[in-house]
């Protein structure tokens, strides 16, 4: 034992951390609850891209505006559409700014403002649906000339991606929050487990306090790792092969990289922060109230994520969300999926949260080793911040 012991102090800074690290990752692999997790998140985003395709509407119906001179016009698309399958239901407008009003309020999907030899002139918000080319198309050669054409003018700047886009962000921010709210929780239900068990204070016997809390921080981070790469992996994977998302494998790939960038830094942070909660309670009991302060920032970001940037990705509160380290884990790796967030930005605001991440490292360090050997009541915040 005394042999053992000896050895033991002799472990260099490294050595020590690699053996607590290889400890908590094996432990965590082996669990039930890591591979539950694990399963539920690969089931869930495996199932995703089947779920949608499936849910999605089978023929739309397209709406077409035309002025009153070309009501006839307007009957022959309708016909056309009924033999090739479409959906097509026109509205006759009082005149060409009617028309236009229409197509900007979402109302009608075009307008034509023009058709003959020199081909068919319309307004689109945006872009104009495949379906709706090719029955203007079908319809010019059959009435003009065969150099028939359809030209589409849009009221507004269009990214044919922008849907996939906006899809992969959400997948993005919400793996992000999933993965940092279970492994967060992971370190802090640990710390407690081995203080409670008196597990601690032998490891305290033979190691510094900094070192047992950046092997459990790394080990539970390669943890988390997997429990992102796995289900991201198999849900691009899914998605590509049945052709729902045309995305360049190059930008999936690098808004994956992203986000798997982003997770380091923010486990990083929150790891520590997570970690000294636990080391200031001492019964799983109480763990709840020393982490709703922390759990609340994810939230507010997640909550800001989806609500606000898949409809308005340019919206300035999430852009300075994404400067703020609590909440840029989960928005900025979002903001740079949809294509809105210039590589300078994302970079800076990286260097922000590892700065904060290693300001923090100062005072989680402080408060775990002042309250991770402290049994019974909770150790107040102040008083665990105290220099030893």
């Amino acid at each position: 034992m005394s042999t053992t012991n000896h050895q033991s102090t002799h472990l260099s800074n490294v050595e020590a951390v690699k053996l607590v690290a290889s400890r908590e990752l094996s432990v965590r692999l082996r669990s039930k609850a890591f591979l539950i997790i694990l399963g539920l998140t690969a089931v869930i985003f495996a199932a995703l891209p089947i779920v949608l395709k499936l849910a999605s509407p089978g023929t739309p119906t397209q709406h077409v505006a035309v002025v009153q001179a070309d009501a006839a016009y307007g009957q022959t698309l309708e016909d056309v559409a009924g033999k090739l399958h479409q959906k097509v239901s026109i509205t006759v407008v009082p005149d060409a700014a009617a028309g236009t009003a229409a197509v900007r309020d979402g109302k009608a999907d075009a307008f034509v403002t023009a058709h003959g030899a020199d081909g068919t002139q319309v307004t689109v918000k945006k872009s104009l649906p495949d379906s709706l080319n090719t029955l203007f198309a079908v319809v010019g050669d059959a009435t003009a000339a065969p150099s028939q054409h359809v030209q589409a003018t849009p009221l507004e700047k269009s990214d044919p991606q922008q849907g996939q886009k906006i899809a992969i962000a959400i997948a993005a921010g919400l793996l992000m929050y999933m993965i940092l709210m279970t492994v967060g929780q992971m370190v802090a239900q640990g710390v407690v487990e081995e203080k409670s068990s008196r597990v601690v204070e032998l490891l305290l016997a033979t190691i510094k306090p900094w070192q047992l809390l950046a092997g459990k921080v790394i080990g539970v981070g390669v943890v988390g790792v997997i429990q992102l790469i796995v289900p991201a992996v198999i849900g691009l994977g899914i998605s590509m092969a049945d052709g729902q998302l045309s995305v360049s494998l190059s930008a999936s790939v690098g808004s994956f990289a992203w986000t798997l960038v982003w997770f380091l830094a923010g486990f990083w942070l929150y790891a520590m922060i997570f970690a000294s909660a636990g080391a200031m309670v001492s019964r799983q009991e109480d763990l709840g109230g020393v982490m709703a302060p922390i759990i609340m920032p994810l939230v507010a970001g997640w909550v800001v994520a989806i609500s606000v940037l898949p409809s308005d990705p340019h919206s300035s509160l999430a852009e300075v969300l994404s400067f703020v380290p609590l909440t840029a884990p989960e928005i900025m790796p979002m903001r740079w999926a949809l294509g809105v967030a210039p590589l300078w930005q994302v970079l800076a605001s990286l260097a922000v949260t590892l700065a904060f991440g290693v300001v923090m490292l100062r005072f989680a360090g402080r408060i775990y080793r002042n309250s991770v050997l402290r049994s019974g009541a909770r150790v107040p915040l102040r008083e665990a911040l105290k220099a030893a």
